[in-house]
C-alpha cells in the first residue's frame, strides 16, 4: 500500500494579521474598562458613565479600524 504523504499547505501569514486585530480589539476594550473603572469615582457622576462610554468608544474605533485594515488592497 502506497500512502501519499500529506502536502504542506502554503501559509502566507494572513491569519496572523487577523489574530493581531482581534487581540487589539479585546485589549483596547479591557483597557477602556479599566480606565473607566478608575475614573468614575474621580468624576463623581451619579451613575457609572465612563465605564459605559469609554468601552463603547473603543468598540466603535476598533470596528472602523478593522474595516479599514481588512479592506486595504494588497499592493
Amino acid at each position: 500500500m502506497d500512502s501519499v504523504p500529506p502536502t504542506k499547505k502554503s501559509t502566507d501569514g494572513s491569519w496572523m494579521k487577523y489574530m493581531g486585530l482581534g487581540a487589539q480589539f479585546f485589549g483596547s476594550i479591557i483597557i477602556a474598562l479599566g480606565i473607566g473603572w478608575k475614573l468614575d469615582p474621580l468624576a463623581e457622576f451619579a451613575s457609572p458613565v465612563l465605564i459605559w462610554i469609554l468601552p463603547l468608544l473603543a468598540v466603535v474605533f476598533n470596528l472602523v479600524k478593522i474595516i479599514v485594515e481588512t479592506n486595504k488592497k494588497n499592493t
